[in-house]
């Protein structure tokens, strides 16, 4: 998987991901916060699917 996810979406990605998690694990949201697992993952990989089947690229590239 070719990365796709810039520095400011990934960081994005990370923190929502947490923050769901986070609220879920604390009886906040309930179980529907766990739906945090993909943008955290997302995240960590710095690949997003959904942004390969759309031809999105949020990182730079070095020419």
């Amino acid at each position: 998987m070719k990365a796709n996810i810039g520095t400011f979406d990934r960081a994005l990605r990370i923190a929502v991901g947490l923050i769901l998690i986070g609220l879920s694990l604390s009886g906040v949201i309930g179980w529907w916060g766990l739906i945090g697992l993909v943008p955290l993952a997302t995240g960590l990989f710095r690949s997003c699917p959904a942004y390969s089947l759309l031809g999105i690229n949020t990182c730079k590239t070095k020419r």
